[in-house]
């Protein structure tokens, strides 16, 4: 806009210019005086014209500036925000990779103390079928054990019956 109002101002200074020069011809051309005092006019009134446009120019670039030196403001708070904001979002972003590192690090213990965990399963379940083969074993020598009981009991049972019998009959 300034630029637009710029060159609207040389144009009319430049048509001023050019008409103050013909009028000065014509005056040298000896022009009648009601066409003088018509140009006179014609002049005074492109002078007005040129007056006005100049300070509507001046007022046009006094608000441009105050526009931009607003936008300008506006612009370099909306950058400071913009920076702000990224250093949050880095700062953030340093604490989640921190947060996952150690997670990370938990996780691998997790999985080692599982490994762990697995081996001493596997461990135990081999001492459980060892102790279970050897229950099994003792099982079977208990019934043997209790059956050669049950034999022996029988046997003393006999043998109390036959020194019952015997006993009396060797004190008579």
């Amino acid at each position: 806009q300034l630029l637009e109002a710029k060159a609207n101002l040389s144009l009319a200074q430049a048509q001023h210019t050019l008409q103050l020069q013909q009028a000065k011809a014509q005056i040298n051309n000896m022009v009648p005086k009601k066409q003088f005092e018509q140009l006179q006019n014609t002049l005074r009134e492109e002078q007005c014209k040129t007056q006005q446009l100049q300070e509507s120019l001046q007022l046009q670039a006094e608000q441009t500036c105050r526009q931009l030196v607003r936008i300008q403001e506006e612009h370099e708070q909306l950058l400071q925000a913009a920076v702000e904001q990224a250093e949050g979002l880095e700062q953030s972003l340093r604490s989640a990779e921190a947060v996952l590192a150690e997670r990370a690090a938990q996780l691998r213990d997790a999985q080692a103390q599982l490994s762990r965990n697995k081996l001493l399963i596997e461990e135990l379940r081999g001492e459980n079928r060892r102790f279970a083969m050897a229950l099994q074993a003792a099982e079977l020598k208990q019934k043997s054990m209790e059956e050669k009981n049950q034999l022996l009991e029988e046997q003393a049972s006999a043998l109390k019956q036959l020194i019952g019998k015997i006993t009396p009959a060797s004190l008579s």
